[in-house]
């Protein structure tokens, strides 16, 4: 009883054979398909109790048997295949025009029967050709190499029309950009499911998006997956260890890095300040750590994609891919998934001889999964394991779906590679932040940054503040000092008035040219986020000719004014680049000593400290009286300071500044430049007419002297 109890605890989509026993009597072919539906919507109730259960959907006799031959998962999301619950993810409506001819349920239309005839022909056609042999056809003037040979023509005529059909789900995500996220899994789930990895050698990539670095990353996930070591600055250490057989180590990739910088050079360049950004993040083990395994890569524009990829081949064994969600793990997956290696090694060599596993029941299980017969996939699922099963190994399989909905991966996606060597493994998205709830449904895409911003300056002034979408609030609390402000988020800035930011926070005002997307309900949430200094000191980045090497060259300590820099994150939105310029002799001035009033004697009689307190204050009075300065501890220089506001005080954090507005301001091309202004003309005729007058005046004194 305890361990049902267990089961029924254990996240829905991380089981997949969990109610295989209550649903084989009812598929024809003992078929896993309605299992899944059940396990997800338990762990909908465990989030919410009031909500109703979906209609279920009973298919006819007919397509009941059809529905066999779906897959097992969803290659897109990796949900379980299932026909009853069209809300929950996996649910394959079967009068779907693709799902029926997936099936056979529904003939092929003309143009694929025409397609075929076409075929046909061609390959007679090309039969009697390559009858005429190689010289014949260069003396018609036709090109060998142009002709279809054989097993490629018979393969391509023999091609399925049709390929496997996603999900409804994933259909609507794809083609409409409609679709509602899922329960996020926490790090215990994880942990569960990657201990049971049949392989001997894992390799963990920790996905960290670049757009908010990094507040996406997981400071203790080395610890919360099983202690995993990462390797030591020390010499002498070990690059990882065995852990019941199998060894884990871990690696750090900063997914879409083309947000960072318009060229791979200037991301490249980047790295240092990414490093040492980790190693801030990471708290008192950063210090200690190598961070060699940090790799900063864009799927979109291949950036190290390539090398990527060789390593995973490399390595072999189990991949896994672990981030929060809509980081970019999919899409990495994509672009790092090693294709076309499953002729890599030689037919006659049986794969399984390598050591790759960890014992041998798992070198044995791993016979079956080139075995595409879906009853000896059933037959290898365990229904107490949380790692689903793997897909029959091809030179190309179909990739996860890529969407910008959180939770998107329902189930781990597992996709073997070089015959056996290893697979690679996309699991489900950590919870990663709820500052979308307080958006407006139908701005909640735009909030997600989707390509590099070139922002534009704003110098915010004493009593302005800066506004991101009426969700965030920027307000200098340095009085008397003008900032600049460099929005790198997808929502719309807006410079105006504190007390007018206040009411549009407030949804107390509002104007035409201002945008707020938060909700109604949001208005009243609004708390104060914290308050950032600008810690950071930018002025040899900033101070221009002054400091440049090729130019006046000085030393900042010469300069008497400083530029300090701070940089704003939103979490899982982007960053705001805070920017000012202060006196030297103001950031560390020390602050004026405050005249202490004496104390009452009869508080000096009851606490003896007291007294001693007062002696000090005497001997320190004396001594300034006398010309030698008492002694004093260092001080926090006087950094300018900001206040921001946010949804319930949260989703906001600080880094070091990157600097983004040197790499990503708008370039003002030669021909863009304005040529030296033209003399004004503003009272050129009056001075021409008093030089007028003063020439003939003194012609007229010349003419009465002679």
């Amino acid at each position: 009883m305890g361990d049902r109890a267990l089961l029924t605890e254990l996240p829905g989509y991380l089981c997949p054979a969990l109610g295989l026993s209550t649903t084989r009597a009812h598929h024809p072919h003992g078929h896993a398909s309605l299992a899944f539906p059940t396990r997800q919507r338990r762990c909908i109730h465990l989030e919410s109790k009031d909500v109703a259960p979906a209609a279920q959907v009973e298919p006819a006799p007919d397509e009941a048997l059809a529905a066999a031959k779906l897959p097992l998962q969803c290659y897109g999301c990796g949900a379980f295949t299932q026909t009853s619950q069209p809300d929950e993810a996996g649910f394959y409506d079967l009068k779907r025009k693709a799902v029926r001819k997936f099936l056979g349920l529904e003939e092929q239309s003309e143009s694929f029967e025409k397609a075929a005839e076409n075929d046909q022909e061609d390959f007679v056609v090309d039969q009697a050709l390559q009858a005429l042999g190689p010289e014949k056809l260069e003396e018609l003037g036709i090109d060998p190499k142009t002709l279809h040979y054989g097993e490629e023509t018979e393969s391509h005529m023999t091609s399925k029309p049709n390929t496997t059909p996603l999900c409804d789900r994933c259909h609507k995500l794809v083609h409409h950009r409609q679709g509602t996220p899922i329960f996020h899994p926490d790090v215990e789930a994880l942990r569960e499911t990657i201990g049971e990895s049949p392989y001997k050698y894992n390799h963990i990539y920790h996905v960290i998006d670049a757009a908010d670095f990094p507040m996406s990353l997981l400071p203790r996930l080395h610890q919360l997956l099983g202690d995993i070591s990462l390797r030591r600055k020390n010499r002498r250490s070990r690059a990882g260890r065995y852990y019941q057989d199998r060894r884990f180590e871990m690696s750090f990739i900063i997914t879409r890095g083309d947000l960072l910088a318009p060229t791979e050079k200037q991301v490249n360049s980047l790295m240092p300040y990414l490093r040492d950004t980790l190693r801030d993040a990471l708290g008192s083990v950063g210090k200690n750590i190598r961070l060699g395994n940090l790799r900063v890569v864009s799927a979109k524009r291949g950036w190290w994609t390539k090398e990527l990829k060789q390593e995973i081949y490399k390595r072999g064994g189990a991949g896994w891919m672990v981030g929060k969600v809509n980081v970019g793990k999919s899409q990495l997956f994509e672009a790092v998934f090693p294709k076309g290696t499953t002729a890599d090694i030689p037919a006659s060599r049986d794969p399984i001889e390598v050591s790759m596993f960890a014992r041998e029941e798992d070198s044995e299980n791993a016979r079956y999964i080139k075995d595409e017969v879906m009853d000896a996939e059933e037959e290898n699922i365990d229904p107490d394991s949380l790692l689903p099963p793997t897909r029959p190994e091809i030179n190309y399989p179909e990739m996860p779906t890529v969407s910008s909905l959180p939770g998107t991966t329902a189930s781990p996606i597992r996709i073997p590679f070089g015959n056996g060597k290893g697979e690679l493994i996309d699991l489900p998205g950590l919870a990663r932040s709820d500052l979308e709830l307080f958006v407006q449904e139908e701005h909640r895409q735009s909030m997600i940054m989707q390509k590099r911003i070139k922002p534009t300056q704003y110098s915010i002034k004493p009593g302005q503040s800066l506004l991101l979408g009426g969700l965030i609030r920027i307000t200098p609390k340095t009085p008397n000092l003008i900032f600049l402000g460099y929005n790198f988020t997808p929502l719309e800035e807006h410079l105006t008035a504190t007390e007018k930011a206040i009411e549009f926070q407030e949804q107390t005002r509002t104007a035409p040219g201002v945008v707020n997307i938060s909700t109604p309900e949001a208005a009243s949430q609004m708390a104060h986020a914290g308050t950032f200094p600008l810690r950071h000191d930018v002025t040899k980045l900033r101070a221009g000719p002054l400091t440049r090497k090729n130019a006046i060259n000085l030393d900042v300590e010469r300069l008497p004014f400083r530029v300090l820099s701070t940089d704003i994150l939103i979490e899982g939105v982007g960053w705001i680049e805070l920017t000012a310029q202060v006196r030297a002799k103001q950031l560390y001035a020390r602050p004026a000593a405050e005249e202490t009033p004496a104390p009452d004697p009869e508080d000096l009689a009851k606490d003896p400290f007291a007294a001693l307190e007062q002696l000090a204050r005497d001997r320190n009075k004396s001594a300034s009286a006398s010309g030698s300065a008492p002694r004093k501890g260092p001080t926090e220089p006087n950094w300018p300071l900001v206040d921001v506001y946010s949804p319930l005080g949260k989703f906001v954090g600080s880094r070091a500044p990157m600097n983004g507005w040197l790499l990503n301001k708008p370039r003002v091309l030669e021909k863009h430049k304005k040529a030296r202004p033209r003399k004004s003309m503003k009272g050129a005729k009056k001075r021409e007419k008093l030089a007028n007058r003063a020439a003939a005046g003194g012609a007229a004194s010349t003419s009465a002297t002679q």
